[in-house]
């Protein structure tokens, strides 16, 4: 088995979409390789702990209401081709991703981290949700299968806020500055949200790299 670890934040769009592309070749190839593992990666670590109105922080990142509402509607559109939905316009405000990257690595310890991701990413960038409301949080490990009371209590808690400060402050050590990056096997990493076809090659090259050793 491969190790593969994605280094991710719930309200990255390209996270989003980078994920259902993998998820397509997964799903394509029946087997493979990989045992996937989420680390935690903030776009931005400075956000306030209530979060900011989204639309102005947009508009202040990135030059104007115009060229947000532009970039998004391209966004939507090359998402749509591969059946990954976004719809901005019920998202009110931008989260603070540090209680969700708890809940993702708490996920982790029961094996659900996959199904969280993909809970937090419908719920941010589909439903309009605040991922960064602990009820929100809460409703989300619970549909996940989690204990919800547990996650509430840990979440009321300061429980492993320093690790998941810490695993951020070394993937940006490691070189890594933006996401999603994938890295495969602890060699090669990946950036981007990479389409299908590629994943798909690299699962065969992995299982003939196997046969060869195994041969």
């Amino acid at each position: 088995m491969v190790t593969l670890n994605i280094f991710s934040d719930p309200v990255c769009p390209w996270c989003h979409v980078g994920k259902a592309h993998l998820d397509q070749a997964l799903a394509q190839a029946g087997e493979h390789p990989f045992v996937i593992a989420w680390h935690p990666f903030q776009l931005n670590p400075d956000m306030p702990a209530g979060g900011a109105d989204r639309r102005s922080y947009m508009a202040a990142r990135f030059g104007g209401t115009d060229r947000v509402a532009a970039a998004e509607a391209r966004l939507v559109e090359q998402a749509a081709a591969s059946g990954v939905l976004f719809d901005f316009d019920r998202i009110a405000r931008v989260p603070n991703t540090l209680d969700a990257h708890r809940l993702i690595h708490w996920a982790g310890i029961e094996a659900r981290q996959d199904t969280v991701v993909s809970a937090l990413f419908q719920a941010y960038f589909v439903a309009g949700r605040d991922i960064g409301d602990r009820e929100v949080l809460c409703d989300i490990a619970d549909g996940a299968g989690l204990d919800a009371a547990l996650i509430a209590r840990l979440l009321a808690s300061d429980a492993d806020l320093a690790d998941i400060r810490a695993r951020d402050a070394h993937a940006r050590k490691m070189g890594i500055d933006a996401v999603p990056t994938f890295v495969i096997g602890n060699r090669q990493a990946v950036p981007g949200a990479q389409p299908p076809a590629l994943w798909a090659r690299v699962i065969a090259d992995l299982a003939a790299q196997a046969g060869a050793e195994g041969g």
